[in-house]
């Protein structure tokens, strides 16, 4: 491995002018992404029923082309797995990415081609190293191996040649060989399933490499990371891989973590979030002290973005990257090279910079709490509790808030659920510095809270510990990119929780 890490480095390295191309001409770069998409399309029976062989321009596309949920594609992606053939995409479509999304039991396959696979997800994560390199030219990442906590990597058929499983699965059945030099662990506990056993085999099997480098979502990392202090008798991971550099996060918001992986890394590590998902690699930070992911313009993904507000119109209105402004919430917009057509990705988010094009998620579309004209998101949440919890001195594992609807005698308010580390000792003081952070960061719900005339204050329960895994076990969504739902306009998951938090003994 180490002949090839200074061969790949400098690879890495001189891909820089490939991104600069995207970033200094962002307009154009959009432009020829959907021509090439409307060129593919145009051969399909999707292409057919728009008439994709006379769209010539963006304006002539959205006039055409309707916005998708995945609903919608679903018909189409049937057929797909039926083993129909230039149905979404003019080239066969073998992978299918399973996501069971965060909100919804029912599981979503998201079509992976040929060209998704290579020029989105594999460029993307090129990509992501590039402009970490090009931040710190002084890393030596490459010479440490990159430990990679991604969900099951079962694969399951569905037909002949056709076949389905977690997106960090299918990259690696298709992954070039030289990529295991440079990977850990090894393929037989990478593909186990279950993930406690899994967390086990990762800390044994890892403990004595030399890691440089951590790619996962923040709660699965922390437990294996615990482990590995617990097996080692380390006091943190600097000293179990010295060598160790730079932790890559995303799919959750990794404020209300950050604390604890500072405490448990140690010092000189560097943290950057990407934002991947089973239907595109759309974005990484490309700079490590600065918040913001640089959106990926010429990976086979053309973007529109929905002001929030248009979401449910008849005919709601998207945007070009020329008109988006800067802390504005959108929902994302894409076609991409996999056959997704003006789709609904579910996500919001707001940029943080248009020269170039950074992005930060703020939540999900459906995943808020407006339930007396408040409009909290996750964005808001995840700051006012990293806040409080830094006022206290403790840390948080895991939260999910809903509503209290009014009643007769009552107002409403918001109930949460947390589940700390260690639990503070003055609860009604936490819940105060939870409400006034709250209040800071956004103005609706400090209106609302005006003399609890529409909200009273919040009520916050300190649930036993396990209690999250537990509930995501009991609901066949424990490990991978399975995430607590942050908030909620109902109650159904927060009374699910509670059950679970009743009956830990």
């Amino acid at each position: 491995m180490k002949i090839f890490s200074p061969a790949l480095s400098r690879l890495a390295r001189l891909r820089y002018w490939r991104i600069e191309h995207w970033v200094n001409d962002p307009i154009a770069a959009q432009r020829e992404v959907l021509q090439d998409l409307i060129t593919h399309g145009q051969y399909t029976q999707f292409g057919r029923k728009f008439q994709f062989a006379e769209i010539f321009n963006i304006r002539k596309f959205k006039e055409t082309v309707p916005i998708h949920e995945y609903e919608d594609l679903k018909p189409y992606i049937d057929q797909i797995m039926e083993g129909e053939e230039s149905v979404l995409w003019n080239t066969p479509v073998e992978w299918f990415a399973k996501s069971s999304g965060t909100t919804n039991d029912k599981s979503k396959f998201i079509p992976l081609t040929k060209e998704s696979i290579e020029d989105n997800h594999f460029q993307g994560s090129k990509d992501v190293l590039t402009i970490y390199y090009h931040d710190l030219p002084d890393s030596d990442l490459l010479m440490g191996k990159g430990l990679v906590i991604g969900g099951s990597h079962q694969v399951h058929p569905i037909k002949e040649n056709i076949q389905y499983g977690d997106l960090s699965g299918v990259l690696l059945q298709n992954s070039p060989f030289w990529s295991s030099l440079i990977r850990t662990p090894e393929l037989s506990i990478a593909l186990m399933d279950e993930w406690e056993q899994k967390i086990e085999s990762l800390a044994q099997s890892t403990i004595n490499e030399d890691v440089s480098s951590i790619a996962g979502v923040p709660t699965w990392t922390l437990v294996l990371l615990k482990r590995i202090l617990a097996i080692s008798g380390k006091k943190n991971i600097k000293e179990v891989w010295p060598n160790f550099e730079l932790y890559i996060h995303g799919g959750v918001a990794f404020t209300p973590y950050k604390a604890q992986f500072e405490k448990i890394i140690g010092p000189n590590c560097n943290y950057i979030e990407i934002y991947n998902a089973s239907e595109g690699f759309f974005a990484a930070q490309d700079r490590v002290n600065e918040e913001g992911m640089l959106l990926f313009l010429q990976h086979g993904i053309f973007y529109e973005f929905m002001p929030t507000e248009e979401y449910g119109k008849p005919n709601p209105i998207t945007i070009g990257l020329d008109k988006v402004v800067v802390g504005k919430n959108y929902a994302i917009v894409i076609s991409t090279n996999g056959g997704l057509w003006r789709y609904l990705v579910g996500d919001t988010i707001q940029f943080t910079s248009v020269a170039p094009f950074r992005i930060k998620v703020s939540g999900r579309i459906k995943q808020y709490i407006n339930a007396f004209g408040e409009e909290v998101i996750s964005d808001n949440t995840d700051k006012a509790i990293s806040e409080a919890c830094i006022e206290f001195g403790i840390t948080m594992k895991e939260y999910t808030a809903a509503p209290i609807y009014m009643s007769d005698k009552n107002s409403g308010a918001h109930e949460w659920l947390i589940e700390f580390d260690e639990n503070p000792k003055d609860m009604q003081a936490f819940t105060e510095a939870l409400d006034k952070n709250l209040q800071s960061l956004n103005s609706d719900y400090e209106a609302k809270r005006h003399k609890n005339i529409a909200l009273g204050m919040p009520k916050v329960t300190a649930v036993k510990s396990g209690c999250f895994h537990e509930w995501l076990k009991q609901k066949g969504k424990l490990g991978g990119q399975h995430k607590v739902p942050r908030l909620s306009n109902e109650r159904k998951y927060i009374e699910e929780i509670k059950s679970v938090h009743e009956a830990i003994n």
